[in-house]
């Protein structure tokens, strides 16, 4: 016969209560003993029942494990705060880091020129040492600021007249052979063409004059 899975619940008959609980205590105990026989492990076991009967087995001392399992943790509490210890602190972290952010934004309103109504005059003074600081920090944070700026366009001033200067040895590299180039075909071609202007002019007489002269 197939035995069927019980329901983990309150058991409402107290005969079939009792009946359950004189058989579960024998199995665990037993389970508790194998467990310390087979493992060598010390344990207690302690089961009280409905009726507030005490049933109990150690593997050794009773006493012995109670005070073995206090001292343990005790140590636990001690490496780890319990949560509500935890929460109290985180609590108190809280409420500190809010009102600093109050003070803060007050210190802030009083340094745009807002609340000064309630100021008094040594905090007046106060907040005008504080912008004279302030306002010095920003000026020397500005020239700062140039200075870095001026040393970038020196050097790019630099950079561009190398490259300039390069551009004018370029340049005058190509007008110098150009020159050259212009003396030698230049003069040339002029005597060659007037050399073929004064040859088609000059060369022998005009027919008609010959013609004149060999009749005479």
């Amino acid at each position: 016969m197939v035995r069927g899975k019980t329901q983990m619940r309150r058991i409402e008959n107290a005969t079939s209560r009792q009946v359950t609980f004189s058989k579960r205590r024998n199995g665990l105990l037993k389970k508790a003993f194998e467990l310390s026989v087979l493992c060598d492990a010390q344990v207690a076991l302690i089961v009280f029942s409905p009726r507030g009967k005490l049933y109990e087995f150690s593997s050794s001392s009773m006493q012995g494990i109670i005070d073995r399992y206090h001292t343990h943790t005790k140590d636990v509490q001690a490496n780890n705060p319990p949560i509500e210890q935890n929460m109290q602190h985180l609590k108190h972290e809280t409420d500190s880091m809010v009102k600093k952010i109050e003070l803060l934004e007050t210190s802030k309103k009083k340094l745009l020129g807002e609340g000064l109504g309630s100021c008094t005059i040594k905090e007046l003074q106060q907040l005008e040492r504080q912008l004279e600081r302030s306002v010095g920090c920003i000026r020397a944070r500005k020239m700062q600021v140039f200075l870095e700026q001026i040393d970038q366009l020196k050097e790019k001033e630099n950079v561009l007249t190398a490259e300039n200067q390069k551009l004018l040895e370029k340049c005058g590299v190509e007008y110098a052979m150009g020159s050259k180039e212009n003396k030698e075909t230049g003069p040339n071609t002029e005597s060659s063409e007037i050399s073929e202007v004064e040859t088609e002019l000059f060369i022998g007489l005009p027919e008609g004059r010959h013609k004149q002269t060999i009749k005479n």
